[in-house]
C-alpha cells in the first residue's frame, strides 16, 4: 500500500493533476516578484488542463493577479502572510506555535526531505507550504502527502483566515484543499481549537536556536530555497 493512502485516504486527483496543482499552488504562494509575474501566463495554460474543482479557484486568482499591479500584490502579500499570524504559511507554526516542540518538528521535515535526496538551503525553513508542495510535485508525492495531512488542521486554519480577510489567496488555498481528504474527527477538533485559541505559546526561557520560531523572522522561499519550481505540464 502506498504511504499516502495510509493517511486519511487516497488523493482526490490523478497523480498528474495532483502534481500540477501542487506545483501551481507552490508558485502562487511564493512572494510576488517580477519573475513571479512573468510566469503567470504559463500557469494559466497549466490550469486549463486541471479538473474544475481546482481549476476554477486558480483561474479566479490568476485573473485577479494578472489585473493587479505588482506593487499592490506585494503589499497585499506582506500584509497577509508576513504580518497576520493566522495566515502563516509555515505548517508547524499552527501545530506548535512559539514553543520548543516546533524546533523538533522542523528537524523532522528536513529529515523527510533528506531521505528523498533533497537538501534545502541551510537558512530555509522546510515547513513553508510552497516548499512542501514543490517537494511533493517534483520529488516525493507520498512523503509530501503525509506531511500535509499531518498538518491538515493548519491548512484549514489558513484557508479560514484567508476567507475572513477576503484575500485573493483564499482561492489558491481552496484549490490545495480540494486535493486533500475531507476533514475528519480529530482534525475538526484541532481546527476549532486553533480558531478559538490560536497556536500554542511558550514565552518563558524560549531558546530560538537553531531556528527562529516566529515565522515572520525567516526568509521567504524566493530568497533562499534551492527547489526549482518546475511546472510539470503533463507530468506522469
Amino acid at each position: 500500500m502506498s504511504p499516502r493512502r495510509s493517511r486519511h485516504g487516497a488523493p482526490r486527483l490523478r497523480d498528474r493533476d495532483l502534481a500540477a496543482t501542487w506545483q501551481v499552488v507552490s508558485v502562487l504562494l511564493d512572494y510576488p516578484s517580477e519573475a513571479w509575474r512573468e510566469r503567470l501566463p504559463v500557469l494559466v495554460e497549466v490550469v486549463t488542463t486541471l479538473p474544475q474543482e481546482v481549476r476554477r479557484p486558480l483561474e479566479r486568482f490568476l485573473g485577479a493577479a494578472s489585473a493587479a499591479g505588482l506593487g499592490e500584490l506585494q503589499r497585499d502579500y506582506v500584509e497577509t502572510f508576513d504580518v497576520t499570524r493566522r495566515c502563516c504559511l509555515y505548517l508547524t507554526y499552527f501545530a506548535h506555535g512559539d514553543t520548543r516542540k516546533r524546533g523538533l518538528a522542523l528537524v523532522q521535515f528536513k529529515q523527510a526531505y533528506r531521505r528523498a535526496g533533497v537538501e534545502l538551503d541551510a537558512e530555509e525553513l522546510p515547513d513553508h507550504l510552497s516548499v512542501v508542495l514543490e517537494f511533493g510535485a517534483s520529488y516525493d508525492r507520498d512523503t509530501a502527502w503525509l506531511l500535509l495531512n499531518d498538518h491538515r488542521a493548519g491548512v484549514e486554519m489558513l484557508r479560514i483566515a484567508l476567507a475572513e480577510r477576503t484575500s485573493p489567496w483564499h482561492d489558491v488555498v481552496t484549490a490545495l484543499v480540494a486535493t486533500l481528504p475531507a476533514l475528519k474527527g480529530e482534525d475538526h477538533d484541532k481546527v476549532a481549537a486553533l480558531v478559538a485559541q490560536g497556536p500554542p505559546a511558550e514565552e518563558v526561557g524560549l531558546d530560538l536556536a537553531p531556528y527562529a520560531l516566529d515565522p515572520r523572522l525567516n526568509p521567504r522561499p524566493s530568497e533562499s530555497v534551492e527547489l526549482g519550481h518546475t511546472i510539470p505540464v503533463g507530468a506522469p
